[in-house]
């Protein structure tokens, strides 16, 4: 059988854990060679001092039925990106999607002002989820907009609605968060003249390895976490938001999106596709309407 995107090159920037490697896996699902990129190797740790590494995603995407290629890149290294495109183009010729995906970050100042935050880690944040985002399009879209029909995604967490009229954790973390949708928009203006996409994509209360951990639950079981946070029955596993990429990628109009913010909830009603288990949760429209509004915990039309 042949996949959607049979022969197309995808490289998801920050694919090591979480939404990156949720994209990536299902990129490859669908056919496409994925390189995945992060400083986290089976041989090296980064910061954030977590056990996944790029080699098990790699590992993953070639599962599903793609070709996963790990490579190690810091984003915040404009030599590292550089060599990472040159290797793209030696090897294969172009590049059709890129999802910037890369965080980073290894803590939240939960509700801290900005003279309150620490200034060197939240200017750390702004670098490890704005400007390597900006590293990495600077090196990668010339290669992409070489054939007609690229696409690319900057992943962030809450759409432009919801993010205009919420203040997100903390002054470091909401600007980041705005940087990236904005990012998105801007980028969408300079790549239409070359017939390419560019959107800004968030999942919604995503089941990470972290998430998964503080709730002490797993995949399987992921559901007991809602005695201690009733709204968790909302969340969604980062296959959701994967399937939401591919979307994108295989759709032949998918330059009606050009310069939108988009969701996983929102695309999956759209598009069809549903979650692992079947469902279509859509947690941006559940927090607006039932968790920021004081209601009791119910799914019940949401996913």
């Amino acid at each position: 059988m042949v996949k959607a995107l049979q022969g197309r090159v995808a490289l998801v920037a920050g694919a090591t854990r979480a939404a990156g490697r949720g994209i990536a896996v299902q990129l490859g699902a669908a056919g496409a060679t994925v390189y995945v990129t992060g400083r986290t190797t089976q041989s090296h740790r980064s910061e954030m001092n977590r056990p996944e590494t790029i080699e098990e995603t790699a590992e993953l995407v070639n599962e599903a039925g793609g070709r996963g290629v790990p490579v190690q890149v810091d984003h915040l290294a404009p030599d590292q990106v550089r060599e990472l495109v040159r290797r793209i183009e030696a090897e294969q010729g172009g590049l059709h999607v890129l999802v910037n995906d890369i965080w980073g970050a290894t803590k939240m100042e939960w509700g801290k002002t900005v003279w309150e935050s620490d200034l060197d880690y939240g200017l750390h944040t702004l670098r490890l989820g704005v400007v390597t985002h900006a590293i990495t399009s600077h090196f990668a879209l010339p290669l992409l907009i070489r054939q007609p029909g690229g696409l690319v995604v900057e992943v962030t967490d809450g759409t432009a609605a919801y993010n205009a009229e919420n203040y997100r954790v903390s002054f470091f973390y909401d600007l980041a968060k705005a940087a990236v949708l904005r990012m998105a928009f801007a980028l969408a203006h300079e790549l239409e003249k070359y017939h390419a996409t560019a959107v800004s994509l968030t999942p919604g209360w995503l089941r990470s390895e972290h998430m998964l951990e503080a709730y002490g639950v797993t995949e399987q079981n992921w559901r007991e976490a809602t005695s201690r946070s009733p709204h968790f029955a909302i969340s969604e596993s980062p296959a959701f938001v994967g399937r939401a990429v591919v979307a994108l990628a295989q759709d032949p109009e998918v330059s009606r999106w050009n310069g939108k913010s988009l969701s996983s909830g929102q695309l999956a009603e759209i598009y069809g596709f549903t979650d692992i288990d079947g469902s279509q949760p859509d947690a941006w429209k559940y927090v607006v309407e039932v968790q920021d509004a004081g209601k009791p915990a119910d799914v019940t039309g949401y996913r």
